[in-house]
């Protein structure tokens, strides 16, 4: 691959792999995420499962000035790399919480983009996450096909979530065997 990094990207990659975090998304993942983040001007991003803050770099990259960037995770110890190197960008909004507990308590909050990186947004909470979504907004995941690291019984879990999206009569999905395997779903309509 042969593009510019995000500023940040190599300094929060090495302290990375110093914290031991190994769940961070891979760099064809990551540019995807800055291209479609370009498609939305001024638009209102969310990120679920921050980590460390590799993709949390790519997708700013791909923001202009007018759009924000709600990232949040579960971890400190990984969260703080993320603050230590982004936290002075001001459409950055960092935040230690648990999935669950802020998903409820923001559903009402509408974003043009969701990149769920993690189990809420995702395997669970898939429904208020996608509430969450504005009509023409990107829903997107990543690690869709096999991995190594999966425990026991999540290909079962990966199989239903695709059955789920796919049989969803409220989003366009597309489904892409590259990279960790990625999924974009566009929200079409409402769902009363």
């Amino acid at each position: 691959m042969n593009q510019q990094l995000p500023k940040a990207y190599q300094e929060i990659k090495e302290a990375t792999i110093a914290s031991g975090f190994d769940m961070a998304s891979d760099v064809l993942t990551c540019s995807l995420l800055r291209t479609l983040a370009s498609a939305k001007p001024a638009g209102n991003f969310l990120e679920l499962g921050t980590g460390t803050g590799l993709s949390t770099t790519w997708i700013l990259d791909g923001m202009d000035q007018a759009s924000t960037l709600t990232s949040i995770d579960n971890d400190d110890k990984f969260l703080s790399i993320a603050k230590a190197f982004l936290s002075a960008d001001n459409r950055l909004d960092l935040i230690l919480t648990d999935g669950s507990e802020w998903i409820v308590k923001n559903k009402q909050n509408k974003y043009d983009y969701i990149f769920a990186d993690t189990w809420h947004g995702k395997y669970l909470l898939l429904d208020e996450a996608l509430s969450m979504l504005k009509k023409g907004g990107l829903y997107i995941i990543d690690d869709m096909l096999p991995q190594s690291n999966w425990p026991e019984g999540h290909q079962e879990k990966a199989i239903k979530l695709m059955n789920d999206l796919e049989s969803r009569t409220d989003l366009h999905v597309t489904t892409q065997v590259w990279a960790t395997g990625i999924v974009i779903a566009v929200k079409i309509r409402e769902i009363l």
